[in-house]
């Protein structure tokens, strides 16, 4: 087990020597480690590697200026001039709720970024001003849309957070497939085959085998076939392109670019980096927030005291499992694999730094 401190440090160190000023490798670090600390092992710490090869690769700027290039009392489009986008995407969230508190609602889309981690922890950023937070960002194009082979979106999350007044606020945060990516890279990790209906072959048949995007194969929309509505997790991963990046001027579809750097970029791009969208409203533009919130802890309540399947403990309410694996995990440390081990070793050693395990 690794504390949650001593890894937020050590991340934050190696933003530092890629160039980031403190406040963005403080920033950078913080998201990066949420998706751990969450759970959400995929997108946290073991991603770290990752960024630094685009940063080495030149496509990731350490220290963007970060603008609005166009905007309305509401909404604005963002430029992230290239940066993490685990520093874009917190400071375009950022925007969306300054002008929800103006305006009621809050409306940001995204440009020229790169990964933000977790979709979660943007839409969480809304809570503590009594809104509601909305985030999704598109991805590299690994996902076939239902009846193809070809790979056209990325795995394309959706987060929609809202606060309650006693209970713990409900928190939705998830692919629009059937599994993301970074659980793909989990099973690589443990040497296991993938449960049919995550990915399919070059050919369009489901398969278990986790390195066929290697061999031309594709993840499959949330569904995994046309006969349990793949169609449906088409229609999301298609909304999050079209908001994230026809909206903003981002790279959509194919023309992704990709997060490993060994990859070629897309030829001809119609866009500029990968985009994101956010959105934050304040629940006082529809109806006082305590009664809403009092009313959002009665919903929780009934969907809790739901009569389970037998053998079944209990209806969980979206956010339940990460909030329970965030507690233990800042107390008992954070699990990381021995890849991941040998991962940050060596990516320590390249700045100069050791890596321990404390």
């Amino acid at each position: 087990m690794y504390k949650y401190s001593y890894l937020k440090d050590l991340s934050e160190q190696v933003f530092l020597k890629m160039g980031a000023n403190p406040e963005d490798a403080t920033l950078a670090a913080k998201v990066l480690l949420s998706a751990d600390l969450r759970g959400v092992d995929s997108h946290g710490i073991a991603r770290l590697s990752g960024y630094i090869r685009l940063w080495e690769a030149s496509r990731v700027n350490a220290t963007p200026k970060v603008k609005i290039v166009h905007e309305t009392p509401s909404t604005a489009t963002v430029d992230g001039d290239a940066g993490l986008g685990l520093v874009v995407a917190p400071q375009a969230m950022q925007i969306a709720i300054d002008k929800a508190k103006i305006a009621g609602s809050g409306w940001v889309s995204v440009k020229n970024s790169n990964h933000f981690g977790i979709a979660g922890y943007h839409a969480m950023m809304a809570l503590e001003n009594d809104m509601i937070g909305i985030a999704m960002t598109n991805a590299s194009p690994l996902v076939a849309p239902t009846f193809s082979v070809d790979r056209m979106l990325g795995t394309n999350p959706i987060a929609v957070a809202i606060p309650a007044l006693h209970q713990p606020p409900f928190v939705a945060d998830f692919s629009t497939t059937t599994a993301a990516n970074g659980k793909l890279e989990i099973l690589q990790r443990k040497n296991l085959d993938a449960p049919l209906g995550w990915i399919q072959d070059k050919d369009g048949l489901t398969t278990p085998d986790v390195h066929a995007l290697k061999s031309g194969g594709a993840l499959l929309p949330l569904g995994g076939d046309r006969e349990h509505s793949s169609h449906k997790g088409y229609c999301l991963g298609s909304i999050v392109d079209i908001f994230s990046a026809v909206f903003s001027g981002a790279n959509y579809g194919p023309w992704v670019p990709p997060f490993v750097s060994f990859l070629p970029l897309p030829e001809n791009p119609v866009g500029e980096g990968i985009g994101h969208f956010f959105g934050a409203f304040r629940i006082d533009a529809f109806r006082p927030a305590d009664e809403f919130k009092a009313h959002m802890d009665n919903w929780i309540g009934a969907f809790r005291n739901a009569k389970t399947v037998a053998g079944q403990e209990k209806v969980l309410i979206p956010g339940d499992p990460e909030r329970e694996i965030q507690a233990e995990r800042l107390a008992q440390g954070i699990p990381l694999l021995k890849p991941v081990v040998e991962d940050l070793k060596a990516l320590a050693e390249k700045f100069g730094m050791v890596f321990e395990k404390v």
